[in-house]
């Protein structure tokens, strides 16, 4: 069922779109949104993205369900941070990429992050999501329901 090998992975993605961050800033910056002190504030979300993403797969882990794309889950998680997202470590990588952005402090460093949103919707999430769909069913409807796809 796992057509992983196929795909780059969005860990991947992150560290391309990240190195393509820094190419826009330093060839075509830009205007300027934030200067230093106040670009210390993109440290924040970043934190926030790390902590994110090592908590969900700690969970997934500890629950005993694979955490990479495509491949046959075990068990619908609906704790901790997915009782918030749907896709939290995907949301935890898009705020480490909008770190990046605010820490370099010009404009077109946010080119990338919406790529990574874009890309993670479309190649991995609503994939996942029909496989989810047919894995659990009902239990992944009333899911569905409760939380949101991002946040």
């Amino acid at each position: 069922m796992s057509d992983a090998p196929r795909h780059i992975r969005p860990p991947v993605w992150l560290i391309l779109l990240g190195l393509a961050q820094l190419a826009l800033h330093h060839w075509v910056p830009g205007p300027r949104l934030l200067s230093p002190p106040w670009i210390n504030l993109g440290l924040l979300p970043g934190f926030a993205g790390v902590l994110l993403v090592l908590w969900s797969v700690w969970l997934g882990r500890r629950r005993g369900t694979p955490m990479v794309p495509f491949t046959e889950s075990t068990r619908l998680l609906d704790e901790g941070p997915y009782r918030v997202s749907r896709n939290p470590i995907y949301l935890g990588l898009t705020l480490i990429l909008a770190s990046v952005a605010l820490f370099l402090g010009t404009t077109t460093p946010w080119l990338p992050v919406a790529s990574l949103f874009l890309i993670l919707r479309k190649r991995f999430v609503l994939r996942e999501e029909a496989l989810l769909r047919a894995r659990f069913g009902p239990a992944y409807e009333a899911y569905l329901r409760r939380v949101r796809r991002w946040i």
